[in-house]
């Protein structure tokens, strides 16, 4: 695997620091009340980290995905939210990169390095979840601008961020429906709303909300890529980036998990020995880490394949999957191995419990990840 520069292990060294010592002693507070982190957002701002999907000569700070996938770890070990709000960021910060016209990126990559101008994305509808096709959001044409209408929801970081890449159909006639979409980038003004914030069980302080597009005018300049009904496989290339962040944010969970645990088991102690010498309790410790490091290989072996310019929906959905699965079960460990004290708020790994079935719908649910693999293994004719 390709190693590190020293400049992205510096980086990643300096988030993990501030994870230690900023995040970990004031996150159980912080997210118990379900306050936005506007001070950790900040911090990570200056860090450069709203910036590490965008190149140098846009202003930013560009990293390898292999880095990328650390630094995201290391965020979402101190408290995935905060991993959550470079999400769909990075992801928009690539879709511009690979498809954006040279005025769209010219205006809008320098403010998004640094963290000024957040992004995210909207594809999910209400009546719609996976199915992207069966949208219903959509941006008829009217002079020099688009008229959209229609509603998204499960929105993360909605009320934060200055422009929202919109997947709407421009020509909901048009056989197969996925030829008429397109990616519209979307910014703040009237006839867009965002409704309210839906409740959660986990993922707190970072909003996820419901989007109302009431006749909400956009600038037909602000179509990425500037030609209709090429959305759909934009937005599909962009998510094999976000399946990478989300198997990301699964590994974190599931580090902070088991480090706790491990830790645990060697402090407790019943019968007169820690609890790690109990077979049972051994044996969920050895299966934690070993799908840990599984978690992580598939991870980065995804990330490689990216950073070469390789098709990786395979190699990303895989890692999404496995990775939100083993943090997911993790975390359920984490909490027997605690006993009554993993059930109380006043321990972490409550949170890890809540936080990690995230990962298992977010970016395309569990059972998508699925159907993409098996599509594309009899399309490659099976691993290679």
């Amino acid at each position: 695997m390709t190693e590190l520069s020293e400049d992205e292990r510096l980086m990643v060294a300096t988030v993990s620091a501030f994870v230690d010592h900023e995040v970990r002693p004031a996150v159980r507070e912080i997210e118990h009340a379900n306050e936005y982190p506007e001070t950790f957002i900040e911090t990570m701002k200056r860090m450069g980290l709203f910036g590490t999907a965008v190149p140098a000569e846009y202003g930013g700070s560009q990293v390898s995905t292999r880095c990328y996938v650390l630094l995201t770890e290391q965020l979402a070990r101190g408290w995935m939210s905060l991993a959550g709000a470079l999400g769909g960021h990075g992801v928009v910060a690539k879709l511009l990169l690979a498809f954006g016209t040279p005025e769209q990126k010219r205006r809008l990559l320098p403010l998004m390095a640094t963290g000024e101008l957040r992004a995210t994305m909207a594809l999910t509808e209400p009546g719609g979840g996976s199915d992207l096709q069966a949208m219903r959001t959509t941006a008829r044409r009217d002079g020099g601008d688009y008229v959209v209408t229609g509603g998204k929801t499960w929105i993360s970081n909605a009320r934060h961020s200055g422009v929202i890449a919109l997947l709407c159909k421009t020509d909901p006639a048009a056989d197969p429906p996925h030829r008429g979409i397109s990616i519209l980038l979307v910014e703040p003004g009237p006839g867009l709303t965002i409704s309210r914030d839906l409740p959660k069980l986990g993922y707190k302080g970072v909003e996820s909300c419901e989007l109302s597009l009431d006749d909400h005018r956009t600038p037909a300049a602000n179509l990425l890529g500037g030609a209709e009904g090429a959305g759909f496989a934009q937005m599909m290339k962009g998510l094999e980036f976000g399946r990478i962040q989300v198997a990301a944010r699964a590994l974190g969970v599931g580090r902070a998990a088991f480090d706790d645990a491990f830790r645990y088991a060697q402090e407790r102690e019943t019968f007169g020995v820690p609890i790690w010498k109990h077979q049972s309790i051994g044996n969920y410790l050895a299966d934690m880490a070993t799908g840990l490091t599984a978690a992580e290989l598939l991870t980065l072996h995804a990330a490689e394949r990216y950073d070469a310019g390789e098709r990786c929906d395979l190699e990303a959905g895989m890692a999404k999957l496995f990775a939100s699965e083993a943090a997911l079960e993790i975390a359920v460990n984490a909490v027997r191995i605690h006993g009554g004290y993993g059930y109380s708020t006043e321990f972490d790994v409550e949170r890890y419990f809540r936080d990690a079935p995230l990962m298992i719908v977010g970016e395309g649910t569990n059972e998508i990840q699925r159907n993409v693999i098996v599509r594309q293994l009899i399309s490659r004719g099976g691993l290679a």
